[in-house]
């Protein structure tokens, strides 16, 4: 259970949201039919010796609630509070989503990245905040807000979750701890908007490091996540440093030197239909050292053209990717 109140959760925020958070995939044996445990360590090692603060368990791939609950409990587990493990709240309805919430409280997390099912048709911005509130009111968890166009909501307004809706959350749950501001992609009003109404009050997250590391010499942002970081390895925990030591110089440098890995990752099908090919996001970070290895089917797949170009990227960057033959990379560092 979280280690703060609900008035208590944004000055947690403020304490423990500083720098940058991944995302790790969760990875079943070989047969497919049981979560691999050390394959999940071996990530959240990954993670910490990379620099990061905080890491998403994905729950957005094929497994039972059991097995995201024990998921969850192994990321605490070998973390032992060297970085924070975000809940993925994205199950089927309200209802699931409060008791998945409830049992990831009891297995460790201490934050929730809060998202929308699929079969969730609001007829109106009241429909979203009625079902953001129940959520926020049904958990003593801290909450991070997500507006982006991934929920449908662009049909009431530009930026998804208007500055009015956010407003009323905001106020109205003390456990709204953070933004992730991504409403309105690909333009970044959105986000603008939003840090300039509440960055006084609760967490700004800017998750797409192309947009985080040229604002944040301009304005003060102190989160970049949950996003697909592992591909970059190491780096985005040190910009993050540079950025906060005003080394921007620096900061401007390295985002230029890993454009050809940025321009690969671009190149790629990353998402369809509302839906990240996680095992894609597998690959990209199994490059940089993490476990990769099988998700049940349904799942996108990864073809080799895609894996060429995206290790072509890395390798111009000067990202040094595994030399490890790509064929490994479906049966994982860590097989059981």
């Amino acid at each position: 259970m979280p280690v703060y109140t609900k008035s208590e959760a944004r000055a947690w925020a403020r304490e423990k949201m500083l720098g940058v958070a991944n995302v790790v995939i969760p990875t079943v044996t070989g047969d497919f039919t049981a979560l691999n445990e050390q394959a999940a360590r071996h990530d959240v090692e990954t993670t910490i010796a990379h620099g990061f603060v905080g890491a998403l368990a994905c729950s957005e791939v094929v497994m039972s609630m059991a097995e995201y609950r024990r998921f969850v409990e192994v990321m605490v587990e070998q973390a032992a509070g060297r970085i924070f493990v975000v809940h993925h709240a994205v199950f089927n309805t309200l209802e699931e989503n409060i008791v998945a919430a409830r049992l990831a409280a009891e297995a460790g997390a201490e934050l929730v990245l809060l998202g929308y099912p699929p079969c969730f048709y609001p007829q109106s911005l009241e429909e979203v905040y009625a079902y953001t509130k129940a959520f926020c009111d049904a958990t003593d968890l801290a909450v991070m807000l997500f507006p982006i166009p991934t929920w449908g909501f662009g049909r009431f307004s530009p930026i998804d979750m208007p500055v009015d809706l956010l407003r009323r959350l905001v106020d109205d749950c003390p456990n709204v701890v953070a933004i992730k501001a991504e409403g309105g992609m690909p333009h970044i009003m959105g986000p603008i908007e939003v840090h300039r109404a509440f960055h006084d009050e609760v967490v700004i997250s800017f998750p797409m490091e192309h947009e985080f590391i040229p604002l944040a010499q301009l304005i003060d942002v102190p989160f970049c996540g949950t996003n697909f970081s592992a591909f970059f390895g190491p780096v985005l925990p040190r910009v993050f440093a540079m950025i906060r030591e005003r080394r921007f110089d620096e900061a401007t440098a390295e985002f230029h030197r890993i454009d050809p890995a940025r321009k690969a990752f671009a190149s790629v099908p990353q998402a369809g239909g509302g839906l990240i090919n996680r095992l894609l996001w597998k690959y990209e970070g199994w490059l940089q050292g993490y476990n990769g290895g099988p998700l049940r089917h349904p799942t996108g797949r990864v073809y080799q053209r895609d894996m060429a170009a995206l290790r072509r990227g890395q390798e111009a960057a000067g990202l040094d990717p595994t030399p490890d033959a790509d064929a490994l990379f479906f049966v994982g560092r860590n097989p059981a």
